[in-house]
């Protein structure tokens, strides 16, 4: 299978496929209806800096790609750390949106 870019089109409705999470990166986004998803998924908003939209030169731009990667593996760290079994859903949300909150240190250690 090739895996590439979907639109949100292809994956939500009534037919569309069942996540446990959605969470969203750029501020549009975090705009879409939540309602379209099925099986009532938690949703977080994870905020990054949108590397594709930065100017300079090619050490410019992979470090704009790397620092996005950076915040984006260290969300996906902490989450895979939680103890999802002993958390309810407000707790887990709470999580979530805790997780998409935090400054991520490495990336400002690492500029």
């Amino acid at each position: 299978a090739v895996l590439r870019p979907q639109n949100w089109n292809e994956l939500a409705g009534d037919d569309g496929v069942r996540f446990d999470f959605i969470f969203t990166v750029c501020d549009n986004a975090m705009l879409l209806p939540r309602s379209m998803w099925p099986g009532g998924p938690l949703f977080a908003h994870w905020g990054v800096p949108n590397p594709a939209v930065t100017r300079g030169g090619a050490a410019e731009m992979r470090r704009a790609y790397l620092d996005t990667f950076r915040i984006l593996a260290n969300r996906v760290g902490m989450l895979t750390a939680l103890a999802l079994a002993s958390l309810d859903r407000p707790a887990l949300q709470r999580e979530l949106d805790l997780i998409g909150g935090r400054r991520d240190r490495s990336v400002v250690a690492a500029a």
